[in-house]
């Protein structure tokens, strides 16, 4: 029978205390749990008690103790030291630091885990979106990321991230050069750039692979080029090389006869003879040419093509958008480019699907 201070029930129980608020108690696992503050009316306590049974049932308890004294800032802190250097190259790593700071921090850095709610992010997001659509997505990817990161651990039951569309990045479609504008572009540039560019658009590299690649990365015999390193440009303004973005990045590719004809010419001249010179040196040699000065040779070379609306990395995505109306599958897609997922591959697919159905309308055409 219970006392008058004390209501038994089948789950949990519920004490009146001196200062005359209720507690609520229970045991689960062989430990006792109290609630996490005390109710000024019996009925609340018993109402509190039904929802963690419920919980418990569901699958979906969490220990209170886990979720009360961690903010989002400190949680968040601590899921980019345990994958810095490891799972997180130190590009990303500053990118995930800026995004933090500048866009979800400020927010949500002082909220509990627990207090974060589905209302409070999307009350977030849409304001950013509206002003900053790319930044939106970003933050919210890695908000996402590391509130899942916090369901599996067990720290919270269920993630706050649940804005439908939220982490797709509506991207314009990028133009694409012509193979006339793309020879101009390379005849107006110093002849010890001009392989970069080709590298670029006919083997759909990035600039920082292009400056990643050594000699013995090449082999003319087989028309091959070897990727596997990158030349970035280090969160502190150094300049150092990095792996691939993912193992799909680390792949073999083949050359264009073009290519290779240009590349023979180019590591004759341009080339030291050791397997590890790099193929476009700075001028004694010991690393690749400076990001600043590559990029005003690119700007030249835009202006002469007539193409200033480009970007150096549209000189690889209109290299894949040929590779796809040449036929190129899925997965042909995903290796040339070093794609991880097919998701990035479809977009140059969908290009190759919007040229079939124009050349299917000129062929029915009177």
């Amino acid at each position: 029978m219970a006392s008058k201070y004390r209501t038994r029930r089948a789950f949990g129980g519920v004490r009146r205390l001196p200062s005359g608020r209720y507690q609520a108690t229970y045991w689960h696992n062989g430990k006792q749990f109290k609630g996490e503050s005390t109710f000024g009316a019996k009925a609340d306590a018993h109402k509190w008690l039904t929802i963690v049974e419920a919980d418990l049932h569901r699958g979906q308890w969490m220990e209170a103790s886990k979720t009360q004294d961690t903010t989002f800032s400190e949680y968040a802190q601590a899921w980019i030291a345990r994958r810095s250097g490891t799972k997180l190259r130190a590009t990303t790593e500053a990118k995930y630091r800026g995004l933090l700071d500048r866009h979800i921090l400020p927010t949500f850095g002082d909220c509990n885990l627990s207090e974060i709610d589905p209302d409070r992010v999307e009350a977030w997001y849409y304001p950013l979106k509206r002003q900053h659509p790319p930044t939106a997505a970003g933050a919210y990817r890695l908000m996402a990321t590391i509130c899942n990161t916090a369901v599996r651990m067990d720290v919270i039951a269920k993630s706050p991230c649940r804005v439908e569309g939220g982490a797709t990045e509506a991207s314009t479609e990028r133009p694409v050069i012509t193979r006339d504008e793309l020879q101009w572009a390379v005849d107006s540039v110093p002849d010890r750039y001009r392989a970069a560019l080709l590298l670029a658009a006919w083997c759909q590299l990035r600039r920082s692979e292009v400056l990643g690649l050594q000699r013995g990365d090449i082999d003319l015999d087989a028309g091959s080029i070897h990727v596997r390193r990158a030349w970035v440009v280090a969160p502190d303004g150094k300049r150092c090389q990095q792996g691939p973005k993912t193992e799909a990045g680390d792949r073999t590719l083949y050359m264009t006869e073009d290519v290779r004809t240009a590349l023979r010419a180019h590591l004759a001249t341009y080339v030291g003879p050791q397997a590890s010179a790099w193929l476009f040196p700075n001028k004694d040699g010991t690393a690749p040419v400076i990001h600043r000065t590559f990029s005003r040779v690119w700007e030249r070379a835009r202006r002469v093509s007539g193409r200033e609306d480009l970007r150096f990395h549209d000189l690889r995505h209109s290299g894949l958008t040929w590779f796809a109306q040449a036929g190129a599958t899925q997965a042909d897609l995903m290796h040339q480019a070093g794609h991880a997922s097919p998701a990035a591959a479809s977009r140059y697919q969908h290009a190759e699907a919007e040229r079939a159905k124009m050349l299917v309308a000129k062929m029915a055409a009177p």
